[in-house]
């Protein structure tokens, strides 16, 4: 499948064009709040592009979240506009995999004792963060306010235990933490253990979207494009505008 991809749900804004779930173009911006401004920019620059190399789009995939409310709107009425226009099929690919795929493709020594935790920022010191492993399934993303190690480890499901053949979850000290994203840095004074490492700079890319995709074409049949929402994780609240005549 050819696919264009966008993701918007941190302050990196990027969008791509992938084939069989290899990148082939991918534009991106890491300054942040230009979301609205870049993305059309970036739509138009790729479906350009995809005219000039006689490719045409199957579908759309889109990193649904969670992560910021305004980024995942736009990229969100960005994808369904695309679908609409193009008469093709939108594909969710979950945001906390997409960093997930991304932290991966930046670690050479890939062990199957290593864990990961991708975070992202929900304001203080909450973040969205889920846990996973090498050939194991990703825990159900949840909402955590980062006070101390426990924190973490209460997010553990005692499946993820079992299938790591650990005891208790204190044994997963024993065990590599990588933590990554937006969030991880907030919280590394507070998570100190000796083997809980922080790797820097990594971000959900619109190219591992793309890759992410091609295993999730079931999510097209039976979908109702018009009732597509993005995944918020927590409910989403509209706070009174700061700009005058909107008040």
């Amino acid at each position: 499948m050819t696919i264009a991809c966008i993701e918007t749900s941190t302050s990196v804004c990027s969008a791509a064009i992938c084939k069989d779930g290899v990148l082939i173009k991918q534009c991106i911006n890491y300054e942040g709040s230009n979301h609205a401004r870049l993305l059309p920019l970036y739509i138009e620059e790729l479906l350009a592009f995809a005219r000039e190399q006689h490719l045409s789009l199957d579908a759309v995939a889109l990193s649904e979240g969670p992560g910021s409310y305004t980024g995942l709107r736009i990229g969100t009425a960005t994808a369904k506009g695309l679908c609409y226009g193009l008469n093709i099929p939108l594909i969710p690919v979950p945001t906390l995999e997409v960093l997930c795929t991304a932290a991966k493709s930046k670690i050479e020594n890939q062990k199957s004792e290593i864990v990961f935790v991708p975070m992202l920022d929900a304001r203080r010191m909450e973040v969205y963060t889920t846990v996973t492993g090498y050939g194991l399934p990703m825990s159900e993303a949840k909402a955590v306010v980062v006070e101390s190690e426990e924190s973490i480890y209460s997010i553990l499901p005692d499946s993820f235990n079992f299938q790591l053949s650990i005891p208790s979850d204190r044994a997963l000290g024993q065990r590599t933490f990588n933590f990554f994203g937006d969030g991880a840095a907030k919280c590394q004074a507070v998570l100190t253990s000796p083997n809980w490492h922080y790797i820097p700079d990594i971000v959900p890319e619109a190219k591992y979207v793309g890759a992410l995709a091609e295993n999730q074409k079931s999510k097209i049949e039976n979908q109702q494009l018009a009732y597509y929402e993005p995944f918020y994780l927590k409910e989403f609240i509209a706070a009174q505008s700061h700009v005058k005549g909107l008040k």
